[in-house]
């Protein structure tokens, strides 16, 4: 299977600003290490955009980094969408290769 390394922002707070809890985060990891056998989790940041429906988010999230095929990203993506209750997820191409010696 062709992999790429991928990064997704996944929120580390609720659209009102509450945290989301560890329990819930360690929800998402066990998906994804499931899926594609591990991922990289990054220290928080400060992120702000503007939704599909123009509203000005502000809030903290969470870049983590997965080396994964496109189909597995997007499947992530959904999943991350829909158990965060988000409007929208963010992923974008890291890299074109992973080397592991």
């Amino acid at each position: 299977m062709k992999t790429k390394v991928y990064r997704i922002l996944v929120p580390a707070t609720t659209n009102g600003g509450n945290i989301f809890s560890l329990e819930h985060h360690q929800v998402w990891d066990e998906f994804v290490r499931k899926l594609v056998g591990g991922v990289t989790v990054m220290k928080s940041a400060k992120g702000q955009w503007l939704s599909p429906t123009g509203v000005l988010y502000m809030d903290k999230m969470i870049p983590c980094d997965i080396n994964c095929s496109k189909t597995q990203i997007l499947e992530i993506a959904r999943f991350t969408k829909k158990h965060y209750n988000q409007e929208a997820i963010a992923y974008y191409k890291v890299s074109g290769k992973m080397h592991v010696i």
